[in-house]
């Protein structure tokens, strides 16, 4: 069933140039941003291309898949969207997600994202790609591990309200209290009176949320029974990220049904007016990041905020000042 190198150096006017970086060494020529100085990019396709290096990096450590594996992934997957493109439209709207976090600093909203949905369905690719340009002092992200026997003892939504945000500050929550009517039903981990406790609660709780002035967002993260099986097989063949695998991880692939009948199940009793859910159809992981990240944006009525224009003072210099030479052993080898 479908479910769904050192710093650059200062030259002596205090621009940036081909001058000593702060520990004596010489700069690599280029500029403030360590771009090239000959302007033969401009900002975009220079942010492009570091941006395409860093996706590179995070996506082609695929696995040494054997070749039958390989056969079965290009024939269930279409060609998704241009690689070039996808990036531009990412960050396009990177670009967006930092007006709005200008927005909630400036006027101290507070904003919670859920972020939930079957193992492996790409939660963690777009709470990357969100949090990716933001600063972690305004955004942050919560991925609680297993309750400890002293959290079992408490209010359920308990060890949750600690990580709510204050004003000014947006949570997203990688999983969350939705643990209850999904891995610890199926898991066996809480009673069903325990479960039926928490769909009494757990829509007052989150009106409570949005009545404090919370922006409460819900995803859900929705792929194929073939897609989440593809997904496994290639971490299980991939060094890099077997560890996302768990004991828990391989049980979802035995209780399929199980977690489809537990997702319904929570959708149709916690999808209220105050706090609805949303579906991401996630077996395009790239689309899925956008549309996710697209939609949420058009969720929070930011605008752009005032800005104090910001210059770069001069550099005062000493003229009594001598830099020490420092021991060559406090530098990290240039092995590269």
């Amino acid at each position: 069933m479908d479910d769904r190198k050192p710093g650059h150096g200062t030259s002596s006017n205090g621009k940036p140039g081909n001058g000593s970086s702060d520990d004596g060494h010489a700069g690599d020529g280029h500029g403030a941003e360590g771009r090239p100085e000959n302007g033969g990019l401009d900002w975009l396709d220079a942010e492009l291309a570091d941006t395409l290096d860093e996706d590179y990096e995070l996506e082609l450590s695929e696995p040494a898949l054997s070749e039958e594996i390989r056969k079965i992934y290009k024939r269930t997957h279409p060609p998704s969207i241009d690689r070039r493109d996808y990036l531009r439209n990412l960050l396009a709207l990177q670009a967006e997600l930092i007006k709005l976090q200008d927005w909630v600093q400036h006027t101290k909203a507070k904003i919670v994202v859920i972020f939930e949905g079957r193992d492996s369905a790409g939660k963690g690719g777009v709470i990357k790609r969100i949090t990716q340009r933001l600063n972690p002092r305004i955004a942050r992200v919560v991925a609680l591990p297993a309750p400890t026997e002293r959290e079992r003892t408490q209010w359920y939504f308990q060890r949750y309200v600690p990580h709510l945000p204050a004003g000014g500050e947006i949570v997203l929550f990688d999983r969350s209290w939705y643990n209850r009517a999904g891995v610890e039903r199926v898991m066996g981990f809480a009673t069903e009176d325990e479960v039926e406790q928490f769909f009494r609660d757990v829509p007052e709780f989150e009106r409570m949320l949005v009545r404090s002035g919370i922006i409460l967002l819900k995803y859900w993260f929705s792929i194929t029974d073939e897609e989440q099986q593809m997904r496994f097989l290639m971490r299980i063949h991939d060094p890099m990220k077997q560890w996302k695998l768990s004991p828990m991880d391989l049980q979802s692939r035995v209780r399929w049904e199980d977690y489809t009948r537990a997702k319904e199940d929570m959708l149709f009793r916690t999808n209220i007016r105050e706090a609805p859910w949303f579906i991401v159809e996630g077996n395009d992981k790239k689309r899925a990041r956008l549309n996710c990240i697209d939609h949420l944006l058009k969720q929070i009525p930011y605008e752009p905020v005032p800005h104090v224009p910001i210059a770069l003072p001069d550099r005062v210099f000493n003229p009594n000042y001598e830099r020490r030479t420092l021991p060559a052993e406090l530098y990290v080898p240039m092995k590269y």
